[in-house]
């Protein structure tokens, strides 16, 4: 072969190997446009079915916050004796088993969220130990006790569900 020849193959076979890496090329970018375009169906789809699943949750914890509002939780939990530790224990045995009943709703709302309705109800019953403390020597009147030392301050249950309301309004 001479020279010529080889130049001439070489003149022959460039077209088809740069249609060939142009063909792979595009092939390519295709394939990942089909996988992203699914994925993102399939993101979509999920979200679909998650939102309302994740609304109720947010819906249930809007309520364990109203239950533990300590206005609310004085007048829906009432003493049943005279004693006044009896009645704190109560107080604060009712907001743990809200809490633990709603406890499985974390997994659909982000860390922040979670940690300031965890927060809230701590702080709620960091409220009722601090009126436990008190001089009153009954139930009824450390039930006084407690709505008049929170009456002047915002309740932590309403910071917590502003929070929340923020939250879900980003859902949208």
């Amino acid at each position: 072969m001479s020279g010529d020849d080889i130049f001439q193959m070489f003149g022959f076979l460039l077209p088809a190997v740069v249609t060939g890496v142009v063909a792979f090329y595009f092939f390519r970018l295709h394939t990942r446009n089909e996988e992203g375009r699914r994925r993102y169906l399939l993101h979509k789809e999920s979200q679909k079915s998650a939102l309302p699943i994740r609304l109720q949750a947010y819906e249930r914890l809007a309520l364990f916050l109203e239950r533990i509002s300590i206005p609310n939780l004085v007048v829906r939990v009432a003493p049943k004796s005279a004693d006044k530790a009896a009645y704190e224990n109560l107080l604060i045995k009712n907001i743990e088993n809200e809490f633990e009943h709603n406890l499985s709703q974390q997994i659909y709302m982000s860390d922040e969220c979670w940690n300031v309705i965890k927060a809230a109800k701590s702080a709620t019953i960091q409220a009722i130990r601090r009126a436990g403390l008190s001089e009153s020597d009954s139930a009824d009147k450390l039930r006084e006790d407690i709505l008049n030392e929170t009456m002047d301050m915002q309740s932590p249950s309403a910071t917590a569900l502003a929070y929340v309301k923020k939250e879900i309004s980003a859902l949208w």
